[in-house]
């Protein structure tokens, strides 16, 4: 039996924000694995299905009910500020999600929209501005952004407080050292599935194929640091692949693996020869690819196992889980966390003073 997650564009960009909300709404639900799963049988093949969809609405659901006892209390309503810039429709198409996402759990959001020849000195003053603003609750600067501007310094720009997207020096300084922070959606959004569908990550061989230093690398530090330090890890034993891992080398690492994690951008690199029995898959990969079937793109994961005629044919497939649905509600629980909701970080004491990290 494994475990399999696979991927869909709407949904990842949904599953991702939602899954940072979370942080904010950190009650588990009784009987979600339950809810969430179908049985599912093929000749000898068996998958139970757990949709990244359905407990995509359910943390929705949470955040909502916590947003709306927040402003009850008395509290300002959490304010988010979307910065994009040119216009890439995958960029806007994001950004769209995003804010249709906030204003259904009851968050405010602004868009800043710039010229793809912005210049990165103002990008700067408009974050200088947003980090200064008592309104603004959470930043995101949508990625990518034009060539003659540097991410990482326009990322280092946003008060690590109010960095919705975890990508400040300090917040991924903080991540590394098990401390609290805020943390990547993806790596987020599977951290969280993992703890919901109660899949065991203790002693576990893990391999995280894919070392990008927003999705492969935290995930890789959330899964591999100790349970008992300020922010829990999974005490997992952790191999990170890449794109330079040879086949033949990745294949050894994955049939030894309890679970994988493939966010390595590569259609079909994992198939189910390479996957051991009762091993979980989670699958975050987006790949654009031609349907020869239909002459249209379509959009695939990193993980096949459509492929019949791979061996052996009578594996058993325990969970199929889909985490991408979950991203955005991950990131709204973030921005409900920096209106000061539940715990505060200690990254305001850093911060102050401190000029802009490059």
């Amino acid at each position: 039996m494994y475990t399999l997650f696979s991927s869909h564009l709407e949904e990842h960009v949904t599953f991702v924000f939602l899954c940072l909300t979370y942080f904010l709404v950190s009650a588990r639900a009784p009987g979600l694995e339950k809810s969430l799963t179908t049985s599912l049988c093929r000749s000898r093949h068996e998958a139970i299905i757990i949709s990244g969809t359905e407990m995509a609405k359910h943390i929705q659901k949470e955040i909502q009910r916590g947003v709306e006892s927040w402003i009850s209390l008395g509290n300002r309503r959490p304010h988010l500020s979307i910065i994009l810039v040119g216009d890439n429709p995958a960029s806007h198409t994001y950004v769209r999600n995003k804010i249709r996402a906030a204003s259904a759990v009851g968050i405010c959001s602004e868009l800043i929209l710039k010229s793809k020849d912005v210049s990165q000195e103002e990008l700067l003053d408009i974050t200088d501005q947003l980090n200064m603003d008592p309104r603004v609750s959470g930043i995101l600067v949508q990625l990518p952004l034009p060539g003659h501007v540097d991410e990482r310094t326009v990322c280092n720009g946003i008060a690590p407080e109010k960095d919705v997207d975890g990508y400040h020096i300090i917040n991924i300084g903080r991540l590394c050292l098990d401390q609290h922070s805020l943390i990547p959606a993806t790596a987020s959004a599977v951290w969280e599935i993992i703890k919901r569908t109660g899949i065991e990550t203790f002693g576990k061989n893990v391999v995280v194929a894919g070392r990008s230093k927003n999705v492969g690398m935290p995930i890789a530090m959330l899964l591999h640091t100790d349970g008992e330090h300020e922010r829990p890890g999974g005490d997992a034993t952790v191999t990170i692949t890449h794109r330079y891992t040879p086949k033949e080398q990745l294949k050894i690492h994955t049939q030894l693996a309890d679970i994988i994690i493939v966010a390595a951008g590569i259609p079909k690199l994992i198939t189910s020869d390479m996957v051991k029995e009762g091993a979980a898959v989670i699958d975050v990969g987006i790949n654009y690819v031609h349907d020869p079937v239909t002459g249209k793109t379509k959009l695939v994961g990193d993980v096949d196992f459509e492929d019949e005629e791979t061996e052996p044919q009578d594996r058993y497939v325990s969970r199929c889980l889909t985490p991408n649905p979950i991203l955005l509600p991950i990131s709204l629980s973030d921005i409900y966390l920096h209106s000061g909701f539940q715990y505060s970080l200690g990254v305001l004491d850093v911060y102050e003073g401190m000029n802009r990290v490059m």
